[in-house]
């Protein structure tokens, strides 16, 4: 691919071969957060722009905060994978990812720095205010691939992004006792668990029954937004969190 000029103004220019035409017309609304999950940002850099690899991003921020650009915002990368979000399963072709270069699960799951952060944030600013995005369809690769993916894990910090402008987030209710729910429960109130995390964006099943795909839908909501524990038992401070993320999204607020 030929060189372009960079939708961040402080973005390096990199062009990846790894992109196609956005489907059906579609516009990016949701940006996508990721770990490169290797060694280092070269060689995450390198995979996303091999042909062989068949995978890309838009964007790559580097641990000393240089972004990279990759792929035009205007072209689909191919950073999402088999996903689904609000009913959407084409989420490459609307979205814009971002690879922050972090060793994951390679490294024993490294903090990521403030001036790498300061650099996401600054680029997330500039894409959402681009494309018009709603705080809440930023999101995490696991919230988009709950079965497949737990980046960018539960050290990353939301909370931070948030207090800047990006994002939607809320204080966690504190972890406490009280009645949960865990694989194999069923019944009423199982189904209204689904419905709000269905409500909110997950793919997950409203069947009354806790199962493997409801378990992975509260592991990704709890690596967001109460990652002190994640386990995938819908306790009363996940319950209560997930209620309190709901409620203060703008379009609900009565």
């Amino acid at each position: 691919m030929n060189a372009f000029k960079p939708d961040h103004l402080r973005a390096e220019v990199h062009p990846s071969p790894n992109f196609g035409p956005r489907k059906d017309g579609k516009h990016p609304s949701i940006l996508v957060l990721h770990y490169t999950g290797m060694a280092t940002g070269e060689a995450a850099e390198s995979w996303l722009s091999n042909p062989e690899s068949e995978v890309s991003a838009h964007y790559v921020v580097h641990e000393d905060g240089r972004v990279v650009q990759l792929v035009p915002e205007s072209e689909r990368a191919w950073h999402a994978g088999q996903s689904s979000w609000k009913g959407e399963v084409d989420i490459n072709s609307s979205s814009i990812g971002i690879e922050i270069v972090n060793g994951g699960p390679l490294l024993d799951f490294p903090d990521f720095g403030d001036v790498q952060i300061d650099a996401v944030i600054d680029l997330c600013k500039g894409i959402v205010s681009r494309h018009k995005m709603r705080p809440e369809n930023v999101l995490a690769h696991s919230d988009i691939a709950p079965a497949r993916k737990i980046d960018p894990g539960e050290k990353f910090p939301w909370p931070v992004l948030y207090n800047s402008g990006v994002g939607h987030w809320v204080a966690p209710s504190p972890i406490r006792g009280g009645r949960f729910f865990s694989l194999g429960d069923q019944g009423q109130p199982v189904e209204a668990l689904q419905g709000m995390l269905a409500l909110y964006g997950y793919d997950v099943p409203i069947d009354g029954v806790f199962g493997r795909s409801t378990e992975l839908g509260i592991l990704a909501f709890q690596r967001h937004f109460r990652p002190e524990k994640v386990d995938g038992v819908a306790d009363m401070s996940t319950i209560e969190t997930l209620h309190r993320v709901l409620s203060a999204l703008p379009a609900l607020i009565a």
